[in-house]
């Protein structure tokens, strides 16, 4: 029996190259991408143990293939009531907007629910965001927000008290926090900066927003400013990874 030659090259034999191996559960989550393509949102997908049994593997491997397809957004697990296909996600443009603005340009019914609002000592980093001293008053507004009924995002929000004389009771009279400033202080806002890093979920903002622990989330932090370039807000917002992605378009100077 004559062994088999490895190919020549220009400086010899050319060493055979093979891919790399595949893991179980990754093959398992290509068909199972494929079969949610084809479900419409909503519906439910087979038990642990059925899908362990159609695709002849282990219910340790259909669980890893199934928690990575709910954090990659395609799929959604409800506790108590199983594994479904997940809606689209949003796709968010990095613009100046409020939330509900933006949840009406896709279609979607925003809510807001005021977790916690009240007044805080600012520290030498928030000052310098806020332009004001250090152990000036800052009115910190926390929120969750909800799209037909889903939650999405928890955000946080500061602006220096003294400037916004009253905000706390204006701010359930309009649909915004951008609405209220434009309206009741005429603030607009200009331009803002912005940054997005990834975080997972800790145990309390899983609960406010029904995922997973861990689940990876996005936080953008927003530094906005007003049309003088004055400093008004600094908020963090903590989106959803499943349900969220975000959109930028970007131009060659």
């Amino acid at each position: 029996m004559t062994a088999e030659r490895a190919p020549m090259g220009e400086f010899g034999p050319v060493p055979s190259v093979r891919g790399p191996r595949i893991p179980k559960y990754y093959r398992l989550k290509e068909l199972l991408t494929e079969l949610t393509q084809s479900l419409a949102p909503g519906s439910p997908l087979p038990p642990e143990r059925t899908l362990a049994e159609r695709y002849r593997t282990s219910r340790t491997t259909v669980r890893q293939a199934l928690a990575e397809l709910v954090i990659e957004g395609r799929l959604q697990r409800i506790q108590g009531k199983g594994t479904f296909v997940a809606k689209p996600k949003v796709s968010q443009e990095l613009q100046l907007v409020s939330y509900t603005e933006d949840m009406r340009h896709h279609g979607l019914q925003p809510e807001t629910r005021i977790l916690d609002i009240g007044y805080l000592s600012a520290d030498e980093r928030l000052a310098a965001l806020l332009g004001i001293r250090p152990g000036g008053r800052v009115l910190r507004i926390h929120r969750l927000r909800l799209a037909d009924g889903e939650p999405m995002s928890v955000d946080t929000s500061h602006l220096p008290a003294r400037r916004f004389p009253g905000l706390r009771k204006e701010l359930p009279r309009h649909r915004s926090l951008y609405e209220t400033l434009a309206t009741a202080y005429d603030v607009h806002l200009a331009e803002a900066e912005e940054t997005i890093e990834t975080v997972l979920a800790t145990p309390h903002d899983a609960q406010l927003l029904s995922v997973d622990v861990g689940l990876p989330m996005l936080l953008l932090s927003r530094h906005a400013f007003d049309l003088a370039g004055e400093p008004v807000e600094w908020a963090q917002s903590l989106y959803r990874g499943d349900r969220y992605k975000f959109i930028t378009r970007l131009r060659r100077g």
